[in-house]
């Protein structure tokens, strides 16, 4: 099977954990574990989040002094798809002996006229109380919300179209390659009149540039994988249950938030309706069981799996 897996930004980085490389790198190479296994079976096209990384390097670019202006976010991206890429590729290649792996910065295709540049929505960087939150909005030009009980900072997040090096990964998976690719959604740019490529302000959803590019793989699954086992009908109510086996027209009565549970169910749902294949959301270190049905949340056109005839 072809499979796209989608790794949530816990899986480098651990809220509440300190940002230090070690840590992060460590996080890195448990998450391979799970990974590695899957690779020995199947071709496997691995993104990531950076929601973190690239909320930290925009905050010490902001106060240094050296600069004459902030990094943009675009190059921020690339910065944090070469730095954990950089921690993929080596713990798969030291997991999987002999396997050849590789990490690419990619860059995905938006439009310049998409409405989400005038309603900033994806969360990034570090968590403030609201009075701090709202004094570093003040002195930076940012928009803040609230998140959960905290504060952060959002940006424009476009509905990615393409990624640019499409073709390039699926010569690399032809040829036995495990690929990382598409971290944090991949480096958002836009393409001028005259065909030029240039990187803008945004941060491209991770999950919903999975499922677009799971799509344009032709993958038979698609995984999202975080720290949470099922998906929740009612979550946080005393009427809380998990969800197993379902389909997207089930899902899609249901509501999450669009911070966290949302954006995973809304790209699930999409590549489903749209291949007719399967998509799964569950935790991380149950990955193979995931794929065989026996845990996760299960997303198919008729709640089965493995896909049987409805007739």
């Amino acid at each position: 099977m072809r499979v796209i897996v989608a790794l949530g930004g816990n899986a480098v980085l651990r809220r509440g954990e300190r940002p230090d490389a070690d840590v992060q790198a460590a996080n890195v190479r448990t998450a391979v574990k799970s990974l590695a296994r899957l690779a020995v079976e199947h071709e496997l096209v691995i993104t990531h989040g950076n929601g973190p990384q690239v909320g930290m390097l925009a905050l010490e670019s902001a106060a240094d002094p050296a600069l004459s202006r902030p990094y943009p976010f675009d190059v921020l991206g690339a910065q944090t798809q070469g730095m954990i890429g950089y921690w993929m590729q080596q713990a798969l290649q030291n997991a999987l002996p002999g396997r050849q792996v590789l990490a690419m910065v990619t860059q995905t295709l938006v439009t310049a006229v998409d409405p989400a540049f005038a309603n900033p929505t994806k969360f990034v960087g570090p968590v403030y109380e609201q009075e701090e939150a709202e004094k570093l909005a003040a002195e930076r030009g940012w928009t803040v919300r609230p998140d959960g009980g905290h504060w952060r900072r959002v940006m424009p997040s476009p509905t990615p179209q393409r990624i640019v090096e499409t073709r390039l990964i699926r010569r690399m998976l032809g040829q036995g390659v495990t690929v990382v690719c598409a971290g944090g959604g991949g480096i958002p740019v836009v393409r001028d009149e005259a065909g030029r490529l240039s990187g803008v302000e945004a941060v491209v959803d991770k999950d919903l540039t999975a499922a677009m590019l799971a799509e344009s793989l032709e993958c038979d699954a698609f995984l999202s994988l975080t720290d949470v086992p099922r998906v929740m009908r009612g979550f946080g109510t005393p009427q809380q249950t998990e969800i197993g086996h379902t389909t997207p027209h089930e899902l899609r009565a249901l509501d999450f938030p669009d911070g966290s549970m949302g954006p995973k169910v809304e790209a699930a749902c999409r590549f489903v309706e749209t291949t007719g294949d399967m998509a799964a959301i569950g935790k991380l270190d149950e990955a193979e069981g995931i794929l065989a049905g026996t845990a996760g949340t299960i997303i198919t056109p008729n709640g089965r799996w493995p896909l049987t005839s409805t007739l």
